[in-house]
């Protein structure tokens, strides 16, 4: 291998990688900083690149893509792991990826290299991306091939060599930050009965220091994809932006949890996701009045099984992209608005409304008279759920149970 691109954040573990890489392989390593949502980060990591031996950098803004073609999709599939985890890191990883394997072709690069250890979901993710776009791509996997055996190895080789690394031993958790959230890991987080640190979350308030007055948020969709906040229409990220600074403000979307990776082991992850959470909360509650009953439920069977492929690192695979086009035609008539409060912590639904698609109708529901509606029907209809029941239990009665 004589040229190496190296998905690149400017942290201890890629910082360490690229003079590594250039050590073993002898060979010229491209930097790679996809922006998906860090900030100034991004532009930090590419001088800190070319500061550590990378003879290119390249950062490229991949927000738009990110959020459009990753983000929203997911949405539109109401797409959460085990019942907290809204996907951030698992949506971020193959967006990075397709730039990974296209940056290597156009820079004549053998390989690609990552960061993620060998005890992680990165990696899978990472890989299965790269080999479902570019079949025959190497991949170096530092994690897996050297001799270090944790972060304080790592820190000592960068003291070693002059690297600078943004991590003590004495707050060695990691962070990863997109647009779509925050994720915190490894350090006193391995602990799971340990608390977050104090000032620790960057993207939302303090829920007990967050404003003492709620805040009503409206959210627009169409086709079930968010197009406008407060009645002002916004293109993805700014949207996306936008939702995060509402909700962040208010506490919105920390979430603590024990998860279970791919790779077979529980790891606790602290994640703030304020904007998606909005989102989502807005987004079932315009699904709840435009989706048909039988439509929604079948859906809802196949949500955890949509999030599981994309946090196994499986987007690019047929039945992820199967399943996406399922999830997109039953979106169709999921326009509308929802209200929703922001306060201390919380998100909850406070209104919801469809002009043209709504399927709950307010003449049929009414507790007062009306004519669409003959109460009488409901004893037949009971009758006949019950016939099975009642055939099963003279039965039983006539056996002695």
């Amino acid at each position: 291998m004589k040229r190496v691109v190296l998905a690149y954040s400017g942290g201890l573990d890629t910082s360490i990688i690229l003079k590594w890489i250039k050590d073993t392989y002898d060979a010229e390593v491209i930097a790679y900083t996809a922006d998906v949502g860090q900030g100034e980060e991004v532009e930090e990591a590419r001088l800190k690149a070319l500061d550590t031996g990378a003879v290119e950098a390249v950062a490229e803004d991949l927000t738009e893509e990110f959020v459009t073609d990753y983000v929203f999709p997911a949405l539109r599939a109401n797409a959460i792991y085990e019942g907290y985890y809204l996907l951030g890191t698992s949506l971020a990883r193959p967006v990075i990826s397709k730039g990974l394997v296209r940056v290597a072709e156009e820079m004549g690069a053998d390989a690609i290299a990552h960061g993620a250890t060998g005890k992680g979901n990165d990696q899978i993710r990472f890989e299965l991306s790269a080999y479902a776009l570019k079949p025959d791509i190497q991949v170096i996997a530092p994690w897996r091939e050297w001799d270090f055996k944790g972060r304080a190895d790592l820190i000592a080789y960068a003291e070693q060599h002059g690297i600078d690394v943004p991590v003590t031993p004495e707050a060695p958790y990691s962070t990863d930050a997109n647009l779509l959230h925050v994720s915190y890991e490894g350090g006193v987080l391995e602990d799971p009965w340990a608390a977050p640190p104090a000032g620790m979350f960057r993207m939302t308030t303090d829920p007990e220091d967050a404003p003492d007055e709620a805040q009503i948020v409206t959210v627009a969709f169409e086709q079930g994809t968010p197009v406008a906040i407060d009645g002002v229409r916004l293109e993805p990220v700014a949207l996306l932006t936008r939702a995060n600074e509402l909700a962040g403000a208010h506490g919105v979307g920390r979430v603590d949890l024990v998860e279970n990776r791919f790779i077979g082991m529980k790891s606790r992850g602290v994640y703030e996701t304020p904007g998606g959470t909005l989102l989502y909360h807005a987004h079932r509650a315009v699904e709840s009045i435009t989706l048909d009953r039988e439509v929604q439920h079948l859906r809802d069977e196949l949500v955890p099984r949509y999030a599981e492929m994309v946090y196994n690192g499986f987007w690019f695979s047929p039945e992820r992209e199967a399943l996406q086009a399922f999830m997109d035609d039953v979106q169709v008539r999921v326009n509308g608005e929802a209200r929703i409060k922001l306060y201390k912590g919380a998100a909850t639904v406070d209104g919801r409304r469809s002009d043209g698609h709504a399927l709950y109708d307010q003449a049929t529901v009414t507790f007062e008279a009306d004519d669409v509606y003959d109460q009488a029907d409901a004893g037949g209809f009971i009758r006949l759920q019950a016939l099975r029941l009642r055939i099963l239990a003279e039965k039983r009665l006539g056996e002695g149970e």
